[in-house]
């Protein structure tokens, strides 16, 4: 399957003069008569309002419409802004989609598109050089308020056309990940979208410059990883400045199908296969206790035990698909000897439902430690990313000396490294914190959580 960025320049072309027409599978996010489906929201982080019991949140939104009215109009299919007021943005969440839009602006204009709720896909004047420092001469399309120097904050080409003329965005987002094509060209290329309220909370500026003068932390925990991008959160169009009007405003959502092929596509080069889809002759352990069901390892119900590959890694990179049931619960083996306990004598890393585990067993809520994507014993990771019960997630999990990253669903949830953990907070460290090596595999625990596309890479 050809990786989506190569087809995201021809669907960029598909876009169409009137609004009443989405592309086929797309959706009209402004439907060219009124501000349908829209409502006002500022720079701050949108999970303030979806903290909100429902009837407050709907009330500030009718209360919004005010100051969205003063400033925003439907006029000729084309959401008009003079400039000013708050940003527009979309009743509904969003989690991986592609968005589609045009837009046409006049000198002088800031504005840009915010994805999931996070500043923001830059828009601006390219034409005035750059008198504040901050790269207006690089042109519209890049991840501004990303760290300065980290990928995809600048366009890797100015793409702006003549005020008069219409732009064409395409943007794809999948887990924390983005791809900007601008006028038929690609200028982000799958870069990390970071969360700017947690930048913000980090001291850091809005355009990732570190702010000397705001309040830091007495101590850094080495193993803490800021906030990723939220997993859903609203569209908003941005505008201050001058006058900027928008057009042929399209969304389709992506599947979590089609979602995982394009993040397992990615530098898919030298790995190997660890499941064949058929039966266990690859793998070791707990045999009996594991079964192949639609083509998936699944432990059986009320069986566990850790089910081991034959060859031991060190260095590596695993891929694969997993299903939970609701409540489920079983982990990912590295570092295990043959014969031992991966969450004792190797390191575990936790695949559980985190969001139904505690409904399903209220005796026995989850430690920090627990929740997924965490190394059992040790590091918890960043949670709220899993998919509903019955989807398939997909994960990587990297292994360089001490240092373990785990991405789910194209976010970073862990990031972490072993040599600077403080064992005497541990309550039982693991001997796998000692080991540079051992088996992989799955740490079954009763429930029939299935695996799938498995696939290793040695570093």
């Amino acid at each position: 399957m050809p990786h989506l960025r190569y087809l995201l320049p021809i669907l960029a072309l598909s876009l169409v003069a009137r609004a009443d027409e989405p592309p086929t599978g797309f959706t009209t996010l402004f439907n060219g008569k009124d501000l349908a489906g829209w409502y006002g929201w500022g720079t701050k982080d949108p999970t303030e309002l979806s903290k909100l019991p429902p009837e407050q949140q709907a009330e500030y939104k009718k209360k919004s419409l005010e100051d969205v009215n003063a400033h925003w109009k439907a006029e000729n299919g084309e959401i008009v802004n003079d400039g000013k007021g708050l940003y527009l943005t979309t009743d509904k969440d969003y989690g991986d989609f592609e968005l589609l839009l045009e837009y046409k602006a006049l000198p002088d204009g800031d504005s840009g598109v915010y994805l999931r709720g996070i500043p923001q896909v830059q828009i601006w004047d390219a034409t005035k050089g750059d008198p504040r420092g901050l790269g207006q001469d690089k042109g519209s399309g890049g991840l501004w308020n990303n760290s300065k120097g980290s990928p995809g904050k600048d366009p890797s080409k100015k793409m702006d056309k003549p005020f008069g003329e219409w732009n064409q965005f395409k943007i794809t987002m999948i887990g924390e990940r983005v791809t900007v094509v601008f006028n038929g060209e690609t200028v982000v290329d799958n870069a990390v979208l970071e969360n700017f309220f947690a930048n913000k909370k980090a001291g850091y500026l809005a355009y990732g410059k570190k702010d000397d003068k705001a309040p830091q932390p007495a101590a850094v925990d080495p193993n803490a990883l800021r906030d990723p991008a939220f997993a859903k959160g609203p569209i908003q169009l941005q505008t201050h400045g001058s006058e900027i009007r928008w057009r042929n405003v399209f969304i389709r959502e992506i599947p979590a199908e089609e979602a995982n092929k394009t993040l397992a596509a990615d530098g898919d080069k030298d790995f190997t296969r660890l499941d064949n889809g058929t039966d266990l002759s690859n793998w070791q352990g707990a045999v009996d206790n594991y079964e192949v069901v639609d083509g998936a390892i699944q432990c059986k119900k009320g069986k566990g035990g850790d089910l081991l590959t034959k060859e031991e890694y060190s260095d590596m990179i695993l891929r694969f698909e997993f299903k939970l049931p609701a409540g489920g619960n079983n982990g990912i083996a590295l570092r295990t000897p043959l014969g031992g306990h991966s969450a004792s004598d190797g390191l575990e890393i936790q695949v559980i439902d985190s969001d139904g585990y505690n409904a399903a067993h209220p005796a026995a809520p989850l430690k920090p430690y627990q929740y997924h994507g965490s190394i059992y014993h040790c590091v918890g990771a960043k949670h709220g990313f899993l998919r509903p019960v019955g989807e398939w997630n997909y994960e990587q999990i990297e292994v360089r000396g001490q240092q373990i990253t785990v991405t789910l669903n194209g976010t970073k949830i862990l990031e972490t490294d072993l040599s600077k953990l403080d064992r005497s907070t541990l309550e039982h460290p693991p001997k796998g914190l000692d080991r540079t090596s051992g088996f992989i595999g799955f740490a079954g625990h009763s429930d029939p959580v299935a695996f799938r596309h498995v696939r290793v890479k040695k570093l």
